[in-house]
């Protein structure tokens, strides 16, 4: 059994690193190229935060749960109400963003499995191993 208390430091370490990520692709890159990577990197944020929350998640249910939420809030975006709370706050659009796009919902499956490529190839406590 792993230590619950590591695991979620771990997971906050690499949520803090995927943002990081995040911001800095928007840094260097524009258009296409950075919106992909972006939405790729939410999903792997949403695991992490996943992982954090409940550490004793095995990555492959990590993902799904990640994977499952960001469809949804894609798919939120089709209602209009993500856009109308996008307007009146910057962290509701970072989050929930605005426009449905329809190319998102696959960028979002490669980041769930770039998700579970780094859980098979970054040293972690035998909680995160896959099963």
């Amino acid at each position: 059994m792993s230590d619950p208390r590591r695991t979620r430091i771990l997971a906050a370490v690499a949520a803090s690193l995927t943002l990081c990520a995040g911001l800095g692709v928007r840094g260097v890159a524009d258009g296409d190229v950075a919106k992909y990577a972006g939405d790729a990197l939410y999903t792997v944020l949403l695991c992490t935060l996943v992982v954090l929350l409940a550490p004793r998640t095995r990555p492959p249910w990590a993902a799904a749960v990640a994977l499952t939420l960001s469809w949804a809030v894609e798919c939120a975006q089709l209602t209009g109400v993500p856009a109308e709370l996008a307007e009146r706050s910057i962290v509701a659009r970072l989050v929930l963003g605005s426009t449905f796009n329809a190319p998102d919902l696959l960028w979002y499956a490669v980041g769930a499995g770039l998700f579970l490529l780094i859980c098979t190839v970054v040293p972690r406590p035998s909680g995160l191993r896959h099963a």
